[in-house]
């Protein structure tokens, strides 16, 4: 979710700065059967008007109708919907289910505390905020960090979307790319051959034109990432196999025969990549589940992502 929390969060630092009061509200928990997960977060300003989600329903609705009235105290409000049978009605709330929202006033005094947030977001820093019942609020570090409700009042975890670099464009790709996304990775589709990439779509994955090397550098580098090459051909599964191998990727994968997976490792270990790095290489990519149509290499691969991260 780091998606919806970094457009909430940048523009609520945007009306921040330019002098706006505002009130930040997050789904601290659920009962029940709930659209909308603990942490989302819905963001409101007089001027500008709101950005973000908390229900899908009417829950948005009321609250918008509350907050004009609200006091802009400094401590947190809390707020609970859902508990009756009507309220469930009201809210179109399913199976029973109720929220439980908590309500920050944020003022300029907050500005450099949401920038520092934005920040974290951008550069996919694991972070952690606290709001204590006095309304401080404070970021931590993530380590011994979760999302709940504390003693002191809510604490919220940041952990960087996974993202999934697939290089090569081709059918494989495709069919993994479709699977991967509902499976929660983000999905770039990377490749320098104009042959290939004419013509080539993914509905909700990101096609580049781009050396793989480079964007492993510049993005697909840290814990949360998966690097695949998937084009059979060195030129362009090597260069992405090569630099993620040297990054902290926590998947680094390579499609091909056995006999291919051992030719790769061979010209990766003359061109100076030690033992360590290559034990870290799946090759043959996936699991082994004898497949051989790119349908079934995606799924076997999905499911080898799903087991190591």
């Amino acid at each position: 979710m780091t998606g919806h929390h970094l457009q909430v969060i940048s523009k609520l630092t945007s009306w921040l700065s330019a002098g706006h009061p505002c009130w930040l509200a997050t789904v601290t928990a659920t009962y029940g059967s709930s659209p909308r997960p603990v942490g989302s977060m819905l963001a409101w300003c007089a001027e500008h008007g709101h950005i973000g989600s908390l229900s899908g329903g009417c829950v948005e609705q009321d609250l918008l109708q509350r907050l004009p009235q609200l006091p802009p105290v400094r401590a947190p409000l809390r707020q609970r919907f859902g508990v009756t049978e009507a309220e469930q009605q009201r809210y179109r709330l399913p199976c029973g289910g109720q929220l439980e929202i908590l309500l920050e006033a944020v003022d300029g005094d907050d500005v450099a505390h949401f920038q520092a947030l934005q920040q974290a977001l951008q550069q996919r820093r694991p972070c952690a905020r606290s709001v204590a019942e006095d309304g401080q609020r404070r970021l931590l570090p993530a380590e011994h960090s979760k999302t709940g409700n504390t003693a002191e009042g809510w604490q919220q975890l940041f952990k960087p979307d996974y993202q999934l670099l697939l290089a090569g464009a081709g059918e494989t790709s495709a069919e993994l790319a479709k699977l991967a996304q509902p499976a929660g990775f983000d999905v770039t589709i990377c490749d320098f051959r104009d042959e290939f990439l004419h013509g080539f779509k993914v509905a909700g994955a990101r096609v580049v034109k781009a050396m793989p090397d480079e964007l492993v550098r510049e993005q697909f580098h840290d814990a949360h990432s998966a690097v695949i090459g998937l084009a059979h051909d060195p030129r362009v599964d090597d260069l992405a196999v090569i630099e993620a191998l040297d990054s902290q990727a926590f998947y680094v994968g390579a499609m091909g025969s056995q006999q291919t997976s051992a030719k790769r490792r061979q010209r990766l270990a003359e061109l100076g990549l030690h033992s360590d790095q290559l034990a870290r290489l799946h090759a043959p990519v996936g699991l082994a589940i004898n497949s051989h149509t790119p349908y079934h290499i995606a799924i076997s691969v999905l499911a080898h992502l799903l087991q190591q991260r």
